[in-house]
């Protein structure tokens, strides 16, 4: 584990460092991003307290879909907020949405951006641990507002390991086993859901679960199934 006190993004330096050769499994955290990014370029604000990280996987002809690796993220961070937070498994306060956001109540804790560059895919990820942004137009909150007070230091150290063993069942035993937890993690069958897609529509449905490639699959209303492999999920 790396950690600087200030940088412009963990995801930009972590990609430099895949360039350059750096192996897999290095964690390089921030105590404070100046130019952090969430998914689509949009600015994810950085104060200090919360946790910014990025991490790097080589992937190999044998793995999963490289792009399932969000899954994987969101699995793995689900479990180490579940444990700070003294959540059961069953407990829906938490809940995954697709691909990998967790929201606590319906309030956005936390973001995950992936990004490649050759065999290196770069997993960046942001947790509101103390603070959390108040003039965004989706509700957020933190785990302090939730009554847990988290060391950055230690969520790091925590996550690393829980996103490492994650990764092992991935590459080898494939996508199903995170397929499984991410869907008992998420919101239940039949949520109503609606996905931006990057031409600027929006595709309304219910949640009907996922497709073997961790794509996100809706049942429309005339009941015809929709697959949908990028854009902006929210609930209805």
């Amino acid at each position: 584990m790396r950690t600087v006190a200030e940088t412009g993004s963990t995801n930009a330096d972590m990609l430099q460092l895949a360039r350059s050769g750096v192996g897999e499994g290095l964690w390089l955290r921030a105590e404070r991003q100046l130019g952090g990014r969430g998914r689509q370029g949009r600015a994810w604000v950085s104060p200090v307290g919360n946790f910014y990280g990025s991490t790097l996987v080589r992937v190999r002809a044998s793995d999963p879909p490289p792009a399932t690796l969000a899954l994987v993220a969101a699995v793995a961070l689900d479990e180490v907020v579940r444990a700070y937070l003294g959540l059961s498994g069953a407990d829906e306060a938490l809940l995954i949405k697709w691909p990998n956001d967790l929201l606590i109540a319906g309030a956005k804790l936390s973001g995950i951006l992936l990004e490649r560059t050759d065999d290196a895919v770069v997993v960046g990820i942001g947790v509101n641990l103390a603070h959390y942004p108040d003039d965004t137009d989706r509700a957020a909150t933190s785990l302090a507002a939730r009554g847990a007070g988290v060391d950055p230091a230690d969520f790091a150290q925590t996550l690393a390991e829980s996103f490492a063993r994650w990764l092992g069942l991935w590459r080898g035993q494939g996508l199903a086993p995170v397929r499984a937890r991410w869907i008992e993690r998420a919101h239940r069958p039949g949520t109503a859901l609606t996905a931006r897609l990057a031409n600027g529509t929006a595709v309304d449905g219910l949640f009907d679960g996922l497709g073997e490639d961790g794509a996100l699959i809706l049942r429309l209303a005339d009941g015809a199934a929709r697959v949908i492999h990028a854009g902006d999920v929210f609930l209805l």
